[in-house]
């Protein structure tokens, strides 16, 4: 029997013109379409002609798009979050062999924001604090750090001696993004009988954004009846999906 549908796990956050226009281009290899494009993509999700246009102006003023002639295309810092994305759909992994990547952070004298958007790009990386300037993570992940990253910190493989289940568990929040997890297949099941391409937008953004929360761990560090691969099924059908009615190129075809 299907689970009731749990919206107090769910992050639903109301669609605007922007938040259509990026969805379609984060999902587009290239990212990038023709206005005339854009105008029939968007339609389906309730964004009319004048409401784009006014929207993509915005978002070209803010940094959002680049546009030549009538092409807009994702800026440089969105095509970060897009390989991020990528990444968090289609992560790349190697087999484990018990190695943990460790980050020793070495830089001193860093203002709050400084280290604030430390935090972030070592948290995007999967990577977890163990405590304060120390941050690990299996060595599962085919994928180099940042060379920049040298510059305030050093980099090591390590074996810590606790039980490699439990450090994982204590790293990350396994059993609660499990949760939201099994709550958004119940949601994205649930809209699609519904028929509403706004509303399944709208879940399928939130499954995104939960897919960038995974710590991508090895199997034998997950707790049993993991959903991350299932929720990762789900997103890649929905972009088949989309093929019906988002032009071919926004979809990398």
């Amino acid at each position: 029997m299907r689970r009731n549908v749990r919206l107090d796990e769910v992050d639903l956050r109301p669609l605007s013109a922007r938040s259509v226009v990026l969805s379609l281009l984060l999902g587009a290899h290239p990212p990038e379409l023709p206005v005339k494009d854009l105008v029939r993509a968007v339609e389906p999700f309730g964004v009319g002609g004048s409401t784009l246009r006014a929207a993509l102006s915005r978002m070209v003023a803010a940094g959002d798009l680049r546009r030549t002639d009538s092409v807009h295309r994702l800026s440089d810092r969105l095509l970060a979050r897009q390989r991020r994305q990528d990444d968090a759909v289609h992560p790349r992994t190697r087999a484990w062999d018990g190695d943990w990547e460790m980050v020793v952070i070495t830089a001193t004298g860093r203002g709050p924001a400084e280290r604030a958007d430390l935090r972030a790009r070592l948290a995007a990386l999967r990577l977890a604090e163990l405590r304060e300037g120390v941050w690990l993570r299996p060595a599962n992940l085919s994928r180099p750090l940042p060379d920049d990253l040298d510059e305030v910190a050093q980099h090591y493989k390590a074996r810590p001696d606790r039980p490699a289940p439990g450090l994982a568990a204590s790293l990350w929040p396994l059993d609660t993004w499990a949760s939201t997890a099994r709550a958004l297949l119940d949601h994205v099941t649930h809209v699609a009988r519904a028929d509403r391409p706004a509303d399944r937008l709208t879940a399928f953004a939130a499954v995104v954004r939960h897919l960038l929360a995974d710590p991508v761990l090895p199997p034998e560090l997950l707790p049993r009846d993991w959903p991350g691969t299932d929720l990762r099924s789900a997103y890649t059908g929905y972009q088949g999906e989309l093929a019906d009615t988002v032009p071919q190129r926004a979809l990398g075809a």
